[in-house]
């Protein structure tokens, strides 16, 4: 089977982290970082079974300033 490296993004909601995979738009959540992380990668390789991404798929991960209030 092909290995590739995924993105989480993980963020605290209140008493839940949620975890987010950007290359493939799935989420998922846990009760601790750790579970959130492990419940993403089960979720994601699931999607990746019925939905394999194209080889050449890269993501660029970069950041931003943004003014509000």
């Amino acid at each position: 089977m092909p290995e590739r490296t995924f993105t989480a993004i993980v963020r605290r909601e209140d008493d839940l982290f949620v975890a987010e995979c950007p290359e493939v738009g799935t989420v998922s959540q846990g009760a601790s970082f750790e579970e959130a992380v492990a419940n993403l990668k089960e979720a994601t390789e699931l999607y990746l079974e019925e939905f394999p991404p194209p080889a050449a798929s890269r993501v660029i991960l970069t950041t931003f300033e943004a003014t509000y209030g």
